[in-house]
């Protein structure tokens, strides 16, 4: 049976809402966490059970979050399968980070009519399951680009969750906690819901539809609105970049003063920023989609791989085919026997295995022994 998130269904049935966690490889911890204790609030605050909620790996053993912590789940998938809602946790490297079991375990569950979520880059892994085709889909930024090339029949957003009736998705950190909570509302009503947040020291449930921030747009505002605005624009227009005297335009300011703009709050020019913007949605495809270079080149609005190739290697230091290669694999002869992997800290294997999330070194740090 599902319950969907109705005002009119408020009123919970004696037996607990059962809510399935589904871990994958390298999920994030703090997604987990602020989908979880909204639930454990509501119990603890209407003094009776209105919610259970189980950990679940593909295996029933245990499996490592992208902090380096290993987390022991309650069930394998198949042996706890009465759920009224199952959210996916995903996280680092999610196009990696799950296979066709939790696949085919998810489809079963939406033939069950069970209600499916997910919770920052979670969405992948149900969209790849061909279940949000036609569905409005939230999802972390970093992934969300991801989506949009592989499943084109996904509805995606960049709101920071979408709570339908069959559906719920959103994004990261502690985004999962505002969408439990509205969740919550719809089922039992403010009352519950604001005594959640109040414990939760949240001032506010932020709304459904708020966008997620875009990196660099919230500083920008701050510094600038009119600068924020044309990097907006740049963001919003990258498979057909817009002409700097238009974006002037669009802006209400003259190409003379947005160049002046660029170099004082950014130090570059509006050219290598809207560059760098492109190169960076590039970044993103080469590490998390299947896509050729020459279909990147394209819709990254590049008129040729060869100048995608000559940019990335100038500004990213290198060759796009490099950058494919460090997160899908090497061309090392699979008959020569493996390099023992040196023991590493949790947060050395935590480092090691975020090599491939298309952030990873982007903000250089300087030379300590210097």
């Amino acid at each position: 049976m599902s319950v969907d998130p109705d005002p009119r269904r408020s009123q919970p049935s004696h037996a607990p809402y059962r809510v399935g966690f589904l871990l994958v490889d390298n999920f994030t911890l703090i997604a987990l966490a602020t989908a979880v204790e909204p639930l454990r609030m509501a119990n603890q605050m209407a003094g009776t059970e209105l919610y259970s909620w189980s950990l679940l790996t593909a295996g029933g053993t245990a499996v490592r979050a992208s902090d380096g912590m290993v987390v022991m789940p309650d069930a394998g998938l198949g042996e706890e399968d009465r759920f009224d809602l199952v959210i996916v946790v995903g996280g680092v490297d999610v196009t990696h980070s799950f296979s066709n079991v939790e696949v085919r375990w998810l489809k079963q569950q939406a033939r069950r009519n069970v209600l499916l979520g997910a919770v920052c880059t979670g969405a992948y892994i149900l969209a790849s399951a061909g279940l949000l085709d036609g569905h409005a889909c939230s999802a972390h930024w970093e992934c969300l680009e991801a989506i949009q090339e592989d499943f084109p029949r996904v509805q995606t957003n960049n709101h920071l969750f979408t709570l339908q009736k069959t559906r719920m998705t959103c994004t990261g950190g502690t985004v999962p906690m505002h969408m439990m909570l509205s969740f919550l509302a719809r089922r039992h009503g403010a009352e519950l819901t604001n005594a959640v947040s109040q414990m939760f020291v949240c001032d506010r449930v932020r709304e459904e539809t708020e966008p997620q921030p875009i990196p660099m747009l919230p500083r920008l505002a701050k510094l600038q609105p009119r600068l924020a605005e044309v990097a907006q624009l740049m963001e919003a227009n990258i498979e057909e970049p817009i002409e700097l005297g238009e974006l002037a335009v669009l802006a209400g300011t003259s190409r003379r003063q947005l160049e002046r703009l660029f170099l004082k709050h950014l130090g570059c020019t509006p050219s290598r920023y809207y560059l760098r913007v492109r190169l960076n949605r590039a970044r993103r495809l080469l590490k998390q989609t299947s896509c050729s270079i020459v279909e990147i080149a394209s819709v990254c609005g590049f008129v040729s791989a060869t100048h995608f190739s000559r940019c990335y290697r100038k500004i990213m230091g290198r060759a796009p085919r490099q950058e494919r290669l460090e997160a899908w694999g090497t061309d090392s002869d699979p008959a020569e026997p493996a390099e023992p992997k040196p023991i590493l800290s949790s947060s050395g294997e935590a480092l090691r295995r975020a090599s491939t999330e298309p952030t990873y070194g982007t903000i250089r740090q300087p030379n300590e022994s210097g």
